[in-house]
């Protein structure tokens, strides 16, 4: 099988405009499957480095949140066929390394998503020249090749806009509260910013059966949006101090047992925080610029408050996936909802300047 041609969306300069044009994608070596891409969501990750805020080797095709069809498979690939629907994962997991038979496979370091740089190159543009790919995804474009440790496999009964975000925002915002953060029924949650994962972290607290979830946010919009995925209290932080407001909804403890941050700056890390009541726990989850320093009260964690990371959720995400899409087909878990706006690969910068002003949950790409 030969390269073959396909429709993408490049950055040559970062910060500027993603341009769509032909790219070759080369034939599926071992372990690798070639995928037809069918929708990718446009995610804040990417547009940091369209922005120039995170640096990247270009030219690049960007998009790590997709769904689509396997077309192909090299040689000892096990997982999937021809034909089976899947979900590609930012983060690949090899399933035999330390962390992954620990199950945290979010931190794997063995996953095998790349070609080694002495091999052909996966991507490249129609001169020749090399094109880099994203995360070893780059779902923007009609076309992906990856390796089986980064697919699952998921039914026919979700649409493939849908499904899309199954492999980032659903995964990281219910991730974060099922997995990273483990809300038990009854506890109290604040989830600071209500964009695509922040609404996962909402629903993700009501699925679980936490006793309030309350969303915090400067859109009156997003709070509105918010108030439809389960939270049972809105805080507007454009005219109300949240952490006075939190205090108020819940006198008897000062704050709550969970908060999740979904924006990703320093202030809101130190917001998360604060918000947390004595023996609380604040789960970073925004990605912030590279160097950003946050300043926290040190007497706070000898009141056994804590913080942690997370990375797409402590997802376990070849068991998690089909569990999440069971929750949709069991009408539990909101996925269509999610999805804004669809539109075609040709008008990705409008999709992308239509999240830089945060108005919407998400935008998606779907390939006809």
């Amino acid at each position: 099988m030969n390269a073959t041609s396909a429709r993408a969306a490049v950055l040559h300069e970062a910060p500027g405009n993603l341009v769509v044009e032909e790219i070759l994608v080369d034939a599926p070596d071992r372990n690798e499957v070639l995928v037809a891409t069918k929708a990718t969501g446009l995610c804040h990750s990417d547009l940091h480095i369209i922005r120039g805020d995170r640096p990247a080797n270009l030219p690049i095709v960007l998009g790590h949140e997709a769904a689509g069809i396997v077309e192909a498979v090299g040689n000892d690939v096990t997982s999937v066929e021809p034909g089976d629907r899947v979900v590609v994962f930012p983060v690949a997991a090899c399933g035999r390394c330390g962390r992954c038979l620990q199950g945290r496979p979010t931190l794997c370091t063995s996953a095998r998503v790349r070609r080694p740089e002495s091999a052909r190159p996966r991507l490249r543009l129609t001169d020749g020249a090399t094109c880099e790919q994203f995360g070893g995804l780059s779902t923007f474009a009609e076309k992906m090749l990856v390796h089986e440790d980064a697919l699952a496999q998921i039914d026919d009964h979700i649409p493939f806009a849908s499904a899309a975000l199954l492999g980032c925002a659903v995964s990281t915002g219910l991730g974060a509260v099922m997995r990273s953060a483990q809300v038990q029924p009854g506890d109290t949650v604040a989830i600071v910013g209500c964009g695509g994962v922040g609404l996962n972290c909402i629903q993700g607290a009501a699925i679980v059966g936490a006793r309030r979830v309350i969303a915090i946010d400067t859109n009156a919009g997003k709070l509105e949006h918010a108030a439809s995925f389960g939270a049972t209290d809105l805080v507007d932080t454009s005219n109300t101090d949240p952490v006075a407001a939190v205090a108020d909804l819940l006198p008897e403890l000062g704050g709550v047992d969970h908060a999740f941050e979904a924006v990703g700056s320093p202030s809101t890390y130190e917001l998360a925080f604060r918000l947390a009541r004595r023996g609380g726990t604040a789960t970073l989850v925004g990605v912030v610029s590279p160097g950003a320093l946050v300043t926290l009260p040190a007497n706070d964690f000898l009141g056994e408050k804590r913080i942690q990371g997370t990375l797409m959720g402590s997802v376990r995400f070849r068991e998690d996936i089909p569990y999440f899409a069971d929750l949709y087909a069991d009408g539990r878990l909101k996925l269509d909802e999610l999805v804004s706006n669809r539109i075609a690969l040709d008008e990705i910068n409008d999709g992308y300047a239509q999240i830089a002003d945060g108005g919407i949950a998400r935008s998606v790409v779907v390939f006809e």
